[in-house]
């Protein structure tokens, strides 16, 4: 089933402000919040599909890819818009939305972003990092091998932060919850408030002898090699989305993304202007006028193309299916072939003794017929 439109989701315009959107999120995750229509498969799909498009709208880039892109540049061979998103990612990224907590935790309990028990999750944070295509990879697709410098859990205490399994106790505070429940009178009665421990910070639990490699956070500096599939077709400037491939979590938390932005290396032979690829092609003025066979350069190689006898100078041949294909799509574009006569600037003494004796034969006087086309009206044709 084909994704809904993201604006369309939120009910908001594509001119819509940060705060538009941040408003118009809020209101449908009240409106759907899982606490508020127990067992209400349709509502909890809704909200989940409202965090999707607000975790791509809030973001700038993500927001900025999506306009050009559509679901297409989102969702890349595994990469990406939020569609992997379960409900604890939604409550512990979007908590913010509520002011760091979940408003419906003090009305029916709820437990929001955090593991059972109303323990917090320590989330790592995102890397970013520039992966260089050249334009056969691009065509093609690639999987590259990439080794990331990033946080990994401590090799010590495996992650845990504490010097050893003894080393952990029940926080005094919360007894273990990770949440601290208040229950104060109003004038409507009784209201019951719930916030996160202050003193474990809703680990729900307290380490008494810190892990002395990492100092307590159960994470050190180190590297890990990467496996990235990159789908055919993706643009420069474009960023994908590796999930659980970014920093790790303190005290065994979940990793953040790794987001890889694509660096295309410039061909010396093709230019690119989306799936098109342009060529220049330069041909004798004998070769146009009696017509010959010439060879260009393509992704996977060279193609032979025939010039007609009497090509003019301008003229665009297309090789269809010659560019690059789209993401996610069996659509490929074309090889655009752009006809250049050289006019040579040096002739001998001989050489000028022929072309005098061309000069005033009728053959070679201009006669643009009624069909050629100027070169603006050639490019509109071509790219519209």
């Amino acid at each position: 089933m084909a994704k809904r439109d993201y604006y369309e989701i939120l009910g908001v315009s594509r001119n819509a402000s940060e705060a538009e959107i941040k408003k118009a999120y809020r209101q449908m995750a009240i409106k759907y919040h899982p606490d508020k229509n127990p067992g209400n498969k349709e509502a909890e799909e809704k909200f989940k599909e409202a965090a999707e498009a607000y975790e791509v709208l809030s973001n700038a880039e993500k927001k900025s890819r999506y306009d050009q892109f559509g679901h297409q540049g989102m969702n890349s061979g595994g990469y990406g818009g939020g569609s992997h998103m379960n409900m604890e990612d939604i409550f512990s990224q979007f908590g913010d939305i509520f002011g760091g907590h979940n408003p419906f935790e003090s009305f029916f309990g709820g437990g929001g972003g955090q593991r059972a028990g109303g323990r917090r999750v320590n989330r790592g944070t995102n890397l970013r990092i520039k992966v260089k295509l050249d334009l056969k990879e691009i065509a093609n697709g690639v999987e590259k091998k990439i080794k990331v410098s990033k946080k990994v859990a401590c090799h010590t205490c495996h992650g845990s932060g504490a010097q050893g399994s003894n080393s952990f106790s029940k926080c005094p505070n919360c007894k273990g919850s990770g949440q601290v429940r208040r229950v104060t009178n109003t004038i409507l009665g009784q209201m019951q408030t719930v916030t996160t421990c202050n003193v474990c910070n809703g680990e729900g639990q307290v380490i008494a002898n810190i892990c002395k490699t990492c100092h307590g956070s159960g994470i050190e500096q180190g590297e890990e090699t990467i496996n990235i599939p990159i789908p055919a077709g993706v643009a420069d400037g474009m960023q994908l989305n590796v999930s659980g491939k970014g920093n790790m979590g303190e005290r065994n938390g979940v990793p953040g993304d790794l987001l890889i932005v694509i660096d295309e290396i410039e061909d010396p032979q093709l230019k690119r202007d989306g799936d098109n690829l342009l060529f220049d092609l330069y041909i004798t003025f004998v070769d146009a006028a009696l017509g010959t066979q010439a060879e260009v350069p393509t992704v996977d190689g060279k193609a032979k193309i025939k010039i007609e006898p009497g090509t003019q100078g301008g003229k665009v041949l297309r090789l269809k299916g010659k560019g690059l294909p789209r993401v996610n799509s069996y659509h490929k574009g074309d090889l655009l072939v752009n006809i250049n006569v050289w006019t040579p600037q040096q002739l001998s003494a001989e050489e000028k003794k022929i072309l005098e004796k061309l000069r005033d034969s009728e053959n070679f006087k201009p006669k643009p017929g009624k069909g050629d086309k100027s070169f603006f009206e050639k490019m509109k044709e071509f790219f519209n």
